[in-house]
């Protein structure tokens, strides 16, 4: 995959059978699920990401530290440079920072890895923002209250699935946004900008409906694994992987190849 450069579709005859689709005028779960199935390829090597796993591992780490008494010593444990007290807009920020430091020791930066980071980011940020009723009107106290909730099995549930939607989302529209603004006009699939926006959320709320699946397991891998000796980085990665496996099982995708 390019770094998000953006350009025509592979005219191979999946990708093709994508662009009918959309001219079609086929829903967006019907679209949705003729990218996944014609870019299936990149999306099982998606899970061996060394920065989606890294990202995964940081995700559940945050929560964790946030139920200490000393938050911010927790937090530069595991590499965000923080200091006491910090905003929830410290936080987001030194999470990018950390996972963008981890990305440049690796020397494997990938567009699947900022899909991951911006989602993660995204998540944390939303569901922070509703538990605490505002972004920047929250204390740090309740931020910090507000995050370690998130080390409960029902909380860090709607967390994962929070963030592998929006990840879903991102790869979609990573292949989707080099094509649908072709569609958007007078006598095309979308009259105008209206009817495209509502296409969008339609594919936002596919995403999340899809991802029911690892909600449904999230919680009790969480516990189980801080209960075993914690998580650690290769743990994160080993549920990444099958948290994707399990969203691509629920798409009913086969083992075939791109086409």
């Amino acid at each position: 995959m390019g770094h998000f450069r953006l350009g025509r579709l592979p005219g191979t005859p999946k990708w093709t059978h994508v662009v009918d689709l959309i001219v079609s005028g086929a829903d967006a779960p019907a679209v949705a699920l003729a990218v996944l199935s014609a870019s299936q390829k990149e999306f099982e090597t998606a899970a061996q990401d060394s920065i989606l796993g890294y990202t995964t591992w940081l995700l559940t780490q945050i929560p964790l530290a946030a139920k200490g008494r000393e938050f911010s010593e927790e937090l530069r444990a595991k590499g965000l440079q923080l200091f006491h007290s910090p905003t929830l807009m410290e936080v987001v920020g030194a999470f990018t920072a950390t996972v963008d430091a981890y990305a440049d020791q690796q020397k494997s930066r990938s567009d699947i890895g900022e899909m991951a980071q911006l989602s993660a980011v995204e998540s944390l940020t939303s569901l922070i923002g509703e538990k605490t009723g505002s972004l920047l009107g929250a204390t740090p106290e309740d931020n910090q209250k507000a995050l370690g909730s998130f080390t409960t099995k029902k909380n860090f549930s709607l967390l994962t699935q929070e963030f592998f939607a929006r990840f879903l989302r991102r790869y979609l529209s990573y292949f989707l946004s080099r094509e649908l603004s072709n569609h958007v006009g007078p006598n095309r699939r979308f009259a105008n900008i209206y009817e495209h926006l509502e296409f969008n959320r339609a594919l936002d709320l596919y995403c999340h409906q899809v991802t029911r699946i690892v909600k449904e397991f999230a919680g009790y891998w969480f516990t189980e694994a801080n209960y075993n000796g914690g998580i650690n980085l290769s743990k994160a990665r080993i549920f990444t992987f099958e948290a994707l496996k399990k969203i691509k099982d629920e798409l009913g995708l086969d083992n075939g190849s791109n086409g």
